[in-house]
């Protein structure tokens, strides 16, 4: 049997999961997709935590590297970055940027965005006081970056595109999930077009397969995305 080639993919249509199949296709380099299918928790079992002991997506697995294998979808967005030299400076102030860009998501964006949209859409009771506490923190972070901005900056860090504005961008990709508005964000809303508009990103977006880009605005296939992250998570209405 031939020995694998390039990097194996494992992932899912989520915000972390586009984060590197948007890097890979930015990066131009071969990759196989390994569709993880998270209504059947399929992360969860056994030979996919021996790539991922936590059993998150993404992870992958670089078979010229002696099928090493990186999880969190940050330190895979760093490695990628390391071993091909791009989307990552190595001057160290601008290396530095970044990386406290890319932190700024990981720490903040990804885990109140994340909350928000749990108590938004996917939480089976409406707690007020999660959605305002998770929203407020999300629309403040939105902020620090619609200030970022504001000084006519293109791109996050360093003067180029980077993978600070990919991670960011694919959580505020999906920000009426959580009940965000970026309709009086301007320089935050010109940013994303220019990064959604990348041919690599639409193509990562659409991995592992299609994302509906619409489906928000339907009301019947957002409650049956409600109703599938819902059995996903275990947080079934406790209505009859």
């Amino acid at each position: 049997m031939a020995q694998k080639q390039g990097i194996t993919l494992y992932t899912a249509g989520t915000p972390n999961g586009w984060k590197a199949s948007i890097l890979l296709e930015e990066l131009g380099i071969p990759f196989n997709v390994h569709a993880i299918s998270m209504s059947k928790n399929e992360q969860k079992e056994p030979w996919f935590t021996k790539i991922n002991p936590n059993g998150r997506i993404p992870a992958i697995v670089d078979h010229d590297e002696g099928d090493l294998s990186v999880f969190e979808s940050g330190a895979i967005m760093i490695y990628l970055a390391e071993k091909t030299g791009r989307f990552l400076p190595t001057d160290v102030r601008k290396r530095a940027e970044v990386i406290s860009w890319l932190m700024f998501q990981m720490g903040g964006i990804g885990p109140m965005q994340g909350q928000a949209a749990h108590f938004v859409k996917f939480a089976p009771e409406k707690i007020e006081y999660g959605i305002k506490r998770y929203t407020d923190e999300t629309k403040r972070l939105y902020g620090v970056i619609e200030k970022a901005l504001s000084d006519g900056r293109q791109w996050l860090a360093a003067g180029e595109y980077t993978i600070a504005d990919m991670a960011n961008f694919t959580w505020m990709f999906v920000h009426p999930m959580a009940g965000i508005s970026i309709d009086d964000l301007p320089n935050v809303k010109a940013w994303m077009q220019r990064i959604e508009a990348r041919p690599a990103v639409q193509r990562g977006i659409d991995t592992p397969q299609p994302f509906d880009r619409e489906a928000h605005k339907d009301p019947k296939k957002l409650q049956e995305t409600i109703e599938m992250v819902r059995k996903f998570t275990g947080t079934h209405s406790s209505e009859k």
